[in-house]
């Protein structure tokens, strides 16, 4: 079924985007980087304190001496991007891991050392768990400038929190999140998961009421990923554990989407919604970044490349003085396009006028897609946009779930295991 699957994956690719394109990351021998003024920026910090099983990023334990060596490291990775592009203008900063929080204190030498060397005019996010929040990482986040918090709650609920590993109690929740919210940040987003292993429609709407409840505005749901590579993955081969089925996860969605609108909410991506004017927070939408940290994937024109995932050969290689870029992959405008609509998607909005510069009104691909999305009831749209309707919205993360994210499992599985891995087909 994998092998039929897959076919019908890469007839599509190449239909779309056309037989230029090179679906191949490949070792690193050097980078002719394009001239670029303004990007986002973002940050892998891989320490956690605890790796839930769930996880699949690129992390590891965190190892106080370990964190001294890569704080010198990020710093010269950062000097290195600054000889090459000068002083960039930075639009956001974002900030992920791991457990950024876990390096609280080396995050504010970070902070420091990216202003110094960019010109930094937007918002600076970070991620962190309740586990990690108290009243002193609060502090420090706002003396750094940290503009807008993610906490990754996933359940309000003790059974669904120890089902993947989170070591902290529900009960500690409330506090932690009056706690961030208290200190005036322009957003704070609350992560939540579904379509965990047991999981009933009237646990996921106890969820959402609670963070609800407690007043959190920017909320987003996203369901439990099962990479092979993952702990999960490895768990559900041996223990044969099972996720909600696809129907089961329809109603699920249409449940979270309906409860949030009821509730003075709206839609901001396939996943998240927001309530009144605070600003979206977001990890994924930018055109293009530069990846800082091991495993941290760049998007520049033309051009997507990770570094090494491995923590010592990053530090190994900066140390050495070389970028710990390992493999890249080059992008043709056929897929630029198509990249950029993908993200678009996962807004769920398309403006019209960027899209008509992209995509040729006349391009029969392009009309095969908008006419099937009308048939399928997928999008309505005005004057100005296209616009996922709630039955879009879900096909899209189901999508994003089975198409994109086969392609994050393919580079993941292998990045993981070589540092500097010879080519990855995906």
């Amino acid at each position: 079924m994998s092998i039929f699957i897959n076919k019908i994956k890469n007839t599509a690719r190449s239909y779309f985007v056309g037989s230029e394109q090179k679906f191949m990351f490949e070792k690193v021998k050097s980078i002719d980087f394009p001239t670029v003024k303004n990007v986002g920026l973002y940050i892998q910090i891989p320490f956690c304190k605890d790796l839930c099983p769930y996880c699949p990023y690129n992390r590891i334990k965190y190892d106080k001496k370990l964190a001294k060596e890569f704080l010198k490291a990020i710093l010269v990775e950062i000097e290195k991007y600054n000889k090459l592009f000068g002083r960039l203008d930075v639009s956001s900063v974002y900030i992920g891991g791991g457990t950024p929080t876990n390096l609280i204190d080396e995050l504010g030498v970070i902070l420091e050392s990216v202003r110094h060397k960019f010109s930094v005019h937007g918002n600076i996010c970070i991620e962190t768990t309740p586990s990690d929040i108290d009243k002193s990482v609060v502090d420090k986040m706002k003396e750094y400038g940290i503009s807008q918090v993610s906490i990754g709650v996933q359940s309000f609920q003790d059974k669904f929190l120890k089902a993947i590993g989170r070591k902290y109690e529900a009960g500690k929740l409330p506090s932690v999140i009056d706690m961030v919210l208290s200190a005036d940040f322009d957003s704070v987003n609350t992560d939540l998961m579904f379509a965990l292993p047991g999981q009933e429609i009237e646990d996921v709407i106890f969820d959402l009421k609670k963070a609800v409840d407690l007043k959190l505005e920017h909320i987003t749901t996203y369901p439990l990923f099962t990479f092979p590579y993952s702990s999960v993955g490895k768990y559900l081969k041996i223990k044969k554990l099972r996720m909600p089925n696809v129907k089961v996860r329809r109603r699920m969605y249409k449940t979270i989407h309906d409860y949030f609108l009821g509730n003075g909410f709206k839609r901001v991506s396939v996943w998240a919604f927001k309530k009144g004017d605070l600003p979206r927070y977001s990890s994924v939408t930018r055109d293009y970044y530069i990846g800082l940290g091991a495993g941290a994937a760049s998007c520049l024109p033309g051009i997507f490349y990770f570094n090494t995932f491995s923590v010592a050969e990053y530090i190994n290689s900066l140390t050495k003085g070389k970028l710990p870029i390992a493999i890249k992959m080059n992008i043709e405008k056929s897929l630029a396009r198509y990249y950029w609509l993908y993200w678009r998607l996962y807004d769920t909005y398309i403006p019209k006028v960027k899209l008509m510069e992209l995509f040729d009104c006349n391009d029969m691909k392009f009309l095969f897609l908008l006419k099937t999305g009308k048939i399928f009831k997928l999008f309505e749209e005005n004057k100005e946009n296209i616009y996922l309707t709630e039955r879009g919205s879900f096909w899209v993360h189901l999508m994003q779930n089975y198409y994109f994210l086969d392609y994050v499992n393919k580079v993941w599985s292998i990045a993981m295991k070589n540092p500097w891995p010879e080519r990855i087909k995906i």
